[in-house]
């Protein structure tokens, strides 16, 4: 008991000497739906003063994303003097969504045709390619800079994320107002993307191929796993205060945070992720905390809100399989550790709602620290992309009723797992989806592909 303690207290340490900087508990405001989100983000674009720049994996050719640019074109059309830039993953900009009917064959196509649309407006466009291929590594930061507010959400910029035609794809949604923040986070996009030959306009007539960019790609890939954010951290233990963590790799200050905080937990953590597909050594951290008596909740999405789940009666492709094998997953999870469900100590919940879809992340330690970020905990975020996150201390508890309020909608939609049975096993799955299982098992590919998708 002496040793687990010793331990303990020195994770909480590794978090508490984490530099900080000061937030204002008034200046932060959690949002709880997908129309608050882009009805406010509407709102903040259009009323930008000196800057905004949109950080986003994809800003898509469909009516949300139309009414995002639409919006960053009227502001700028009004605001001559507003520096503004987006910048997107270079891969995903220049192929179709998976299941698109747009009329474009890309997003970038679609970039350009806004160009020509507005002759005289100039808000650019740019590609971020953090590998040589989408497969290996993707742009997956959050948090749209605008004048001294952060507005960070693990969404897209597409109709589901935006809650447009019907249906939504449910996310976490921040707004915090703090200008060294919004400095630091900017500070390191200017520094790393618009300092390297690998990041290329995309609203433009004639795009760089990737074969051009192939070696300034590798280099600054490299710089990615080297550099963090830069900042001054002068906030006491006994504020309100916020790290900016980014990283890339396996030995990220990120996942290394991230392994603090499920080492560091005195009673319990809640952890949502939307899918189960975690890597070994947080899996085994989550294990020994069940083992030393801490409490553990995880809320997780249906395989039915996933974004690549199909109906029985639609085309099947590979890429459909993945809500099956992160479902394998947590039923082998919760088959091993079913006495710390019997005894409560582990609370697992499914969220599900009608046909819409679930994108929340992030873990809440104690009350006393909370961690937005892009992070989905899986194994591809883990090892492939670009993520970033915000490290929260509130040792005084002053977000705990906003806190409490984001918990209770993210739950609103969720049934306890009181069993593992209670989630389908293989042979219940239909039957193409048994079939690619008995065919993949034995290669062990199954393993590859949860890890790249």
């Amino acid at each position: 008991m002496l040793l687990t303690f010793k331990y303990s207290r020195k994770n909480k340490q590794y978090l508490l000497q984490l530099p900080k900087i000061a937030q204002i508990p008034a200046n932060i405001q959690t949002l709880y739906s997908p129309q608050s989100f882009c009805e406010t983000l509407l709102k903040t674009i259009l009323t930008a003063k000196y800057r905004i720049y949109i950080v986003a994996l994809s800003l898509e050719q469909d009516q949300g994303g139309k009414v995002i640019l639409d919006a960053l074109y009227q502001a700028r059309q009004f605001n001559s003097y507003l520096e503004i830039a987006v910048l997107v993953d270079w891969h995903r900009a220049q192929r179709s969504r998976i299941g698109s009917h747009n009329n474009y064959a890309n997003a970038a196509d679609w970039y350009f045709h806004m160009v020509k649309a507005h002759p005289g407006i100039e808000v650019p466009v740019y590609g971020v390619p953090i590998n040589t291929r989408e497969a290996l590594g993707v742009l997956h930061l959050k948090g749209f800079i605008i004048d001294d507010q952060v507005i960070y959400s693990g969404a897209s910029l597409n109709n589901v994320y935006l809650h447009q035609q019907g249906k939504y794809r449910y996310d976490r949604y921040h707004i915090i107002r703090n200008l060294p923040l919004a400095d630091s986070l900017l500070s390191y996009i200017k520094q790393q993307f618009f300092t390297t030959p690998a990041v290329n306009r995309l609203d433009i007539p004639t795009r760089i191929k990737r074969y051009q960019i192939k070696h300034y790609t590798k280099l600054l890939r490299q710089s990615l796993r080297d550099t963090c954010y830069s900042y001054k951290g002068s906030a006491t233990l006994n504020e309100l205060a916020i790290t900016p963590l980014v990283g890339l790799g396996k030995q990220s200050i990120l996942n290394q945070t991230i392994y603090q905080l499920i080492c560091t937990v005195n009673t319990k953590i809640i952890l949502c992720t939307p899918y189960f597909n975690m890597p070994r050594l947080l899996m085994q951290n989550l294990v020994a905390q069940l083992r030393k008596g801490k409490m553990i909740e995880i809320i997780v999405g249906d395989k039915t809100a996933n974004d690549f789940y199909i109906s029985h009666d639609k085309p099947f492709k590979m890429i459909n399989m993945l809500p099956y094998l992160y479902e394998m997953n947590l039923r082998n999870f919760l088959y091993r550790l079913q006495r710390y469900i019997d005894n409560g100590q582990l609370t697992v919940r499914l969220w599900k709602n009608g046909e819409n879809s679930y994108h929340v992340k992030g873990i809440w330690v104690d009350n006393e620290w909370l961690l937005l970020t892009s992070n989905n905990l899986n194994s591809r975020s883990w090892l492939l992309d670009l993520e970033n996150g915000l490290l929260i201390h509130d040792h005084y508890n002053q977000l705990y009723l906003q806190s409490k309020q984001e918990l209770s909608f993210i739950r609103t939609y969720t049934k306890v797992i009181l069993h593992f049975n209670q989630l389908q096993s293989i042979a219940e799955y239909p039957t193409t989806v048994r079939k690619i299982i008995y065919r993949l098992r034995p290669i062990l590919i199954d393993r590859l592909i949860s890890k790249l998708l």
